[in-house]
């Protein structure tokens, strides 16, 4: 593999398992040195760090609940002290749960919330802080979602057309800094978490696979992919974008 991002420092939140993961090791197989951030899946994000290792590539795994100011702060300096200035963020950390109108509570509102929106600003607002001086890429993993709109998605689609916005605007805020913003929307991918929530199989993938043009879930490698092109040189003149990967469902 070419190595695009060869002596770029990359921070990917939430990179311990499903599409984080594989943007992780996507990173490091094309030159990137990558902090790995977790919040509970310890195990997980010294997997990722262990086969990035394994394979002559640079990681660390670094803690932080990004929904916390501190441990944003910290989750940032430890990049920085373990690898060197920011070049690449990957804003990849998410939650959802799915409600009804009538299921939604303050709780549910929150807690996506918090995360989705809340801790991608603070993650992104501590990393440009520490940013290589030459500017770089963040990436924010968005969804489908935020222009499909399927029902019983009210607060999660909400995160993501918030993430759409945000990308939209912090690519206009950064741009004298030379960083560029984009967002990645992606369809379907079948992850971990997926087939833990049960999704994976029956009504929602079914109705995916028979709506998508290319007639069929996505796999986490081709996220992984297009955030690569995003972070290298090779989207230098690309800023405030965003693309979906959905296989053709719009």
């Amino acid at each position: 593999m070419s190595k695009r991002l060869e002596g770029k420092v990359a921070l990917v939140t939430g990179a311990s398992k499903g599409i984080g993961a594989e943007i992780a090791a996507r990173l490091a197989a094309e030159g990137a040195a990558v902090a790995v951030n977790y919040s509970a899946s310890k195990e997980g994000a010294e997997r990722v760090v262990a086969a990035i290792t394994g394979k002559g590539g640079k990681a660390v795994a670094v803690r932080g609940n990004l929904t916390d100011a501190n441990q944003v702060k910290s989750v940032v300096a430890e990049t920085v002290k373990a690898l060197g200035a920011i070049d690449i963020l990957v804003n990849n950390a998410g939650v959802y749960a799915f409600a009804p109108l009538d299921g939604i509570t303050p709780e549910h509102f929150h807690s996506q919330f918090d995360l989705n929106v809340l801790g991608l600003l603070l993650v992104s607002q501590e990393a440009a802080r520490h940013f290589n001086p030459a500017g770089g890429s963040i990436v924010n993993i968005s969804s489908g979602a935020s222009t499909l709109a399927p029902p019983n998605t009210a607060v999660y689609s909400a995160t993501k057309a918030a993430v759409d916005a945000i990308s939209s605007v912090l690519s206009k805020e950064l741009a004298p800094r030379k960083i560029r913003v984009n967002a990645i929307n992606p369809g379907m991918i079948v992850t971990e978490g997926v087939v833990a929530a049960g999704l994976h199989e029956g009504d929602m993938r079914n109705w995916i696979e028979t709506t998508t043009p290319l007639g069929r879930v996505g796999k986490a490698e081709e996220i992984a992919a297009a955030v690569a092109f995003f972070a290298s040189d090779d989207a230098s003149y690309v800023t405030g974008e965003t693309l979906h990967v959905t296989g053709g469902l719009r």
